[in-house]
C-alpha cells in the first residue's frame, strides 16, 4: 500500500484562496455537484455511476435463505463494499481502511435503516423462505466522494433489479427463470441521496461535493442523506470541527435541490432503459 500523502503548503493555500473568491479548483462554484453519469449492464440490477472522475459500480443478487427468527416476515438486505488500490493506490487489497469502513455503515444507515426498501415483501413463506438481497459495490476511480457516488450506485441498481417471480401452492414454492416469466421489481419506498459537504478554515467555508484534493484539506466533512419528500434519512459527521445549527439546518436545504435533481435524473435514466429494453424484446420477437 501506498501510504497517503499530506496536501502541500502550496495546494492547500490556492484551494483556501479559491474558496474565499467562492470559486473551486476544478472550476465548479462551491455548491455546484458534478456531472453524474448512468450507464446500465447487460442485466439487470447491474449500474456504473461516475460522479466527475469517481466510478463506482453496483451489482445487485437475489438469493433464496431462511429468515431470521426475529424477522420471520422480512427478507434480508446486505452491501458488500470493495475498494482496491485500482481506484486509489493509497488503499489495500487486504484489509478494509477506515475510509471503507465509513462508506460501508453511511450505506446501511441510508438504505437498510431508513425503510427504503420493503423487506416484507421479500417473504415468500414466513419462517421459511425469504430473498436475501445483495448489493456489491466495486469502487473502480477515486476522485473524491466516493460515499454519494457509492449511494448513487446502490439506490439505482436496487431500483433498477428484478428478482425471479415465485409461485406457493401449499408448502411447494416455485422459482420461475427470467426467461419463462416476467422477473418483479423490488417494492421501494422512497429514493434517499447522499450529499456531502467539506468545511474549511474553521468553518467558514463550505463546499458540495468535494473532489480528491478538497477532501486532503478540508477540517471537516457531514453527509446528509434526504429523499424528495424532504426527509432527513440519515447524518452522518465523523469528526472534524464542530457545527452550528445553523450550518446544519443550511446544508440541509442545500441538500434538498441536489436531491431533487439526483432523483429526477435517475428516475429519467430508470425510464429510458426501460423503454429500450421493452423495444428490444418487441425487435427479438
Amino acid at each position: 500500500m501506498v501510504k497517503a500523502t499530506k496536501p502541500s503548503s502550496n495546494e492547500r493555500e490556492f484551494v483556501l484562496a479559491a474558496l474565499k473568491e467562492k470559486r473551486r479548483v476544478d472550476g465548479r462554484g462551491i455548491y455546484d455537484v458534478r456531472s453524474v453519469q448512468i450507464t446500465f449492464g447487460a442485466d439487470y440490477g447491474q449500474v456504473e455511476i461516475q460522479l466527475g472522475r469517481t466510478r463506482v459500480a453496483a451489482k445487485v443478487s437475489a438469493k433464496v435463505e431462511r429468515p431470521r427468527n426475529d424477522k420471520p416476515t422480512e427478507g434480508m438486505l446486505f452491501f458488500n463494499t470493495e475498494i482496491s488500490p485500482m481506484a486509489c493506490p493509497t488503499f489495500d487489497s487486504g484489509s478494509r481502511s477506515e475510509e471503507e469502513v465509513l462508506i460501508s455503515r453511511i450505506i446501511e444507515k441510508s438504505l437498510r435503516r431508513s425503510r427504503a426498501i420493503d423487506t416484507e415483501g421479500l417473504c415468500i413463506v414466513a419462517g421459511e423462505k425469504v430473498w436475501e438481497i445483495r448489493v456489491d459495490l466495486h469502487f473502480l476511480d477515486h476522485d473524491g466522494n466516493l460515499v454519494d457516488c457509492a449511494g448513487i450506485a446502490a439506490i439505482t441498481a436496487l431500483s433498477h433489479f428484478r428478482r425471479p417471480d415465485v409461485t406457493v401452492v401449499g408448502e411447494e414454492v416455485t422459482i420461475h427463470p427470467i426467461d419463462q416469466r416476467n422477473p418483479v421489481p423490488l417494492s421501494i419506498h422512497h429514493i434517499p441521496i447522499c450529499v456531502s459537504f467539506a468545511f474549511f478554515d474553521e468553518g467558514q467555508f463550505l463546499v458540495v461535493d468535494p473532489n480528491y484534493l478538497e477532501e486532503r484539506v478540508k477540517k471537516g466533512d457531514m453527509t446528509v442523506t434526504m429523499n424528495i419528500h424532504k426527509e432527513i434519512c440519515a447524518l452522518s459527521k465523523a469528526g472534524g470541527i464542530p457545527l452550528e445549527m445553523d450550518q446544519v439546518l443550511r446544508c440541509s436545504q442545500i441538500a434538498l435541490i441536489k436531491v431533487t435533481e439526483t432523483t429526477e435524473q435517475i428516475q429519467k435514466a430508470l425510464e429510458t432503459d426501460k423503454a429500450a429494453r421493452k423495444s428490444k424484446s418487441s425487435g427479438a420477437k
